[in-house]
């Protein structure tokens, strides 16, 4: 067994993650500063626990937290003394301080104001003595249809949470506050909460927003290299339109599009959300076939955002029609020009597929 530490070393001290339980869940125990000596086992004891728990048990392990230590259902509220042993010796002593239980609950996200059109997460704790059922669903006037709640698979601690993820508001909803109200498998009321939906406003980041474009590129381009003047494009072909916003819309980039009189069909903006990473503003683009036989000259290209708020163009020119066009996507995709343009790549390719189905080319 190791001896006691030197003066100048840290003494044996005990490491508690999700400390301050509440009856049922489960903290992770852990020993720092002490290195036991083979074939010595060191167990956790406390009067709130069940039974001893080995530190070595391998079915307890939590990546780096320790051990799991789970505190009963039927603990009483209060202060528990906490030792780890090596061979019936005390090596470290701590507390375990175990909460009142709590009623059923329902969050949304960190509770502040949700955007009309983003998403939100639902979380359902329903960790209280005689609680037991696993069939719930989240109603609320601000939800399209009915939620249903799946538990967590991966909460060690609290094996009582229920969560639905990417919950969408509709883009059409109007500001307020709205109740959500979860309920049972046979209807019964559990638990309510609220959610306030707020509309930007003048002086909020994203009323206009800090917008750039429309800028244009080409197979051989990227969205780095677009630009918003002296384009030429041949009808017939796939160009590829980029917008760039510090403070879009929430929820715009499930819509945003850039139309023009020279495109078959509006453009679908998507989200290049590794470029985002980066820490540049958020960055959207996708591609656009120009119409075959369409007369050469300079065509607008338009894109909305912010609800209507903001609008820009750009123009391009047309060209004479090319004799074949591939589509395909942007040389820069494949060569990997930008961690931005790959995260699009699979998009992109959708994209051009179902424009291409659409408009056979000429």
């Amino acid at each position: 067994m190791a001896g006691p530490a030197a003066a100048h070393e840290d003494p044996p001290t005990i490491s508690q993650a999700f400390a301050g339980p509440r009856p049922g869940e489960a903290i992770g125990i852990d020993l720092l500063n002490y290195q036991p000596k083979p074939g010595v086992h060191l167990v956790a004891e406390s009067p709130v626990f069940a039974h001893p728990i080995r530190m070595d048990d391998p079915a307890a392990k939590v990546d780096g937290l320790g051990v799991k230590a789970p505190i009963p259902m039927s603990a009483e509220p209060g202060s528990y003394p906490l030792v780890i042993k090596a061979r019936g010796k005390v090596v470290a002593r701590d507390t375990i301080r175990v909460r009142p239980p709590e009623r059923p609950s329902v969050e949304v996200d960190d509770g502040r104001a949700r955007r009309p059109g983003t998403r939100v997460n639902l979380f359902f704790d329903d960790l209280y003595p005689g609680e037991n059922g696993d069939s719930f669903t989240a109603r609320s006037p601000a939800f399209a249809s009915p939620v249903r709640l799946t538990r967590g698979k991966d909460s060690w601690n609290n094996t009582r949470v229920f969560s639905a993820l990417n919950v969408p508001l509709p883009f059409t909803l109007h500001d307020g506050t709205y109740a959500i109200w979860v309920t049972d498998g046979d209807g019964r009321r559990k638990a309510r909460t609220r959610l306030e939906v707020r509309s930007a406003r003048p002086g909020d980041d994203d009323y206009l927003g800090n917008a750039e474009g429309p800028a244009f590129f080409g197979k051989t381009g990227s969205p780095l290299r677009a630009q918003d003047k002296g384009f030429t494009a041949a009808a017939g072909t796939t160009m590829y339109v980029k917008w760039q916003d510090a403070s879009p819309d929430p929820g715009e980039e499930e819509r945003l599009t850039a139309t023009s009189p020279a495109f078959q069909a509006p453009a679908r903006l998507a989200s290049d959300v590794i470029k985002g990473h980066e820490m540049d503003p958020p960055l959207f683009w996708g591609p656009a076939r120009i119409k075959p036989g369409l007369k050469p000259g300079r065509y607008p290209v338009t894109v909305v955002s912010h609800r209507g708020r903001v609008t820009k163009n750009s123009y391009l020119t047309v060209t004479q029609g090319s004799a074949h066009d591939d589509g395909g996507l942007p040389t820069a995709v494949w060569a990997g020009a930008s961690a931005g343009t790959l995260a699009l790549g699979a998009t992109a390719a959708v994209l051009l597929v179902r424009r291409r189905r659409r408009a056979p080319l000429s």
